[in-house]
C-alpha cells in the first residue's frame, strides 16, 4: 500500500455511519472502544507525549517503521482493506438475493445472485482468516489458530476487541440468526470448497494460508475461534433483536427486515478497515515511541 500512515490517520473519520454503528455496539464490550483519530492526537492518547517535538520524532519513526516491508504493518491494512472491499461486494449480492426472496416480480435475481446466507457465511469465515494473518504479521507470532484464539482470550483489547464484537454482531448474528456458528459450520462441511472455489477474496487470501488444505485451514480456524465467539454471545446476552434495539437508533428498518439491515451494513460501513487502523496504528506508535 502507497497512502502514508499519516494520512491513513489523519483521514479517519469522527463520525459517520461505522462510528455511529460501533458506538452502538458499545453494549457487546463495554468501555472498550473509543474512536481517537488523527496522527498527533492518536501519538498523544497512546503515550501521554504532548510535546511537539517528542510527537514530531514519533511520527517521522512511524513513517520508517510503516514503509518498512518487514515489519507487517503494511501487509496488515492490505488485509483488512481487503475483506471490506470485498463486503461491499458480497453485500450487494446479499440484498439483491433478500430482495428477490420478498418482492414477487424480482424473484429472477435469486437466480443470479448467491444464496445470502452461503455468502454471509464464507464472509465471516475469510474476515476471520484476514483477522488471524493480519494479527500474526503485526504482532510476529506464529499464523496459528490455537495460538490465535489465545491471544483473542488474552490479548485483545480496545480497537482489537471491538472488531471482532462487531464481526460477531454485525457478520454473524444480525445475517444468520442465533445459531449463525451452526449455520456457518454446516455451509462449511456442506458448500465450502464450492462456495470458496470462486471467491475472490478467498483467491486473493490462498496464497497466504499456510499448507495445501486451504479450506481445511478455514474450517480449522472457525472452529477453533467458535467457542470464543459463543463465550461472547453468552456473556453480552446477544440476540438479533438487542443488537438492532442499539443500531436502530440511526438506521430505519421494520424489525422483520434484519437480513436487510445486514446486507445493508456491510455495503454502508468500513468498521474492520476503521478498527483496524487503529489496532494496527497502536501497535506501531507504542514501537515508534520506545525507538524514539
Amino acid at each position: 500500500m502507497s497512502d502514508s500512515i499519516i494520512e491513513i490517520l489523519d483521514e479517519l473519520p469522527s463520525d459517520n455511519l461505522t462510528v455511529k454503528m460501533l458506538n452502538a455496539l458499545d453494549f457487546v464490550v463495554p468501555g472498550e472502544w473509543e474512536n481517537t483519530v488523527g496522527c498527533d492526537n492518536t501519538i498523544s492518547v497512546i503515550t501521554g507525549a504532548d510535546d511537539a517535538d517528542t510527537v514530531m520524532q514519533i511520527r517521522n519513526r512511524m513513517i520508517e517503521l510503516y514503509n518498512d516491508n518487514d515489519n507487517g504493518y503494511q501487509g496488515a491494512m492490505w488485509y483488512y482493506n481487503l475483506v471490506e472491499n470485498a463486503d461491499k461486494a458480497l453485500g450487494a449480492a446479499a440484498m439483491a438475493n433478500k430482495i428477490g426472496e420478498k418482492i414477487g416480480f424480482l424473484s429472477f435475481l435469486n437466480k443470479l445472485t448467491p444464496k445470502a446466507d452461503t455468502t454471509q457465511s464464507i464472509d465471516l469465515c475469510l474476515k476471520i482468516v484476514a483477522e488471524l494473518i493480519a494479527y500474526s504479521k503485526v504482532n510476529g507470532i506464529e499464523l496459528n489458530p490455537g495460538e490465535f484464539v489465545s491471544e483473542l482470550q488474552d490479548n485483545y483489547t480496545g480497537a482489537g476487541l471491538m472488531r471482532m464484537a462487531a464481526l460477531v454482531s454485525i457478520d454473524g448474528i444480525l445475517p444468520l440468526g442465533p445459531d449463525f456458528l451452526q449455520k456457518v459450520q454446516d455451509t462449511l462441511n456442506g458448500e465450502g470448497e464450492s462456495a470458496l472455489a470462486d471467491n475472490p477474496t478467498f483467491g486473493a487470501l490462498a496464497d497466504s494460508i499456510p499448507g495445501d488444505d486451504k479450506v481445511g485451514f478455514i474450517s480449522s480456524t472457525f472452529s477453533t475461534v467458535s467457542g470464543w465467539m459463543d463465550n461472547l454471545v453468552s456473556s453480552a446476552g446477544l440476540t438479533r433483536e438487542s443488537i438492532f434495539d442499539h443500531i436502530g437508533g440511526f438506521i430505519e428498518f421494520s424489525d422483520d427486515s434484519l437480513d436487510f439491515v445486514a446486507a445493508f451494513l456491510d455495503q454502508s460501513t468500513n468498521y474492520f478497515v476503521h478498527t483496524g487502523t487503529q489496532t494496527m496504528a497502536r501497535k506501531l506508535i507504542l514501537r515508534a515511541a520506545e525507538d524514539v
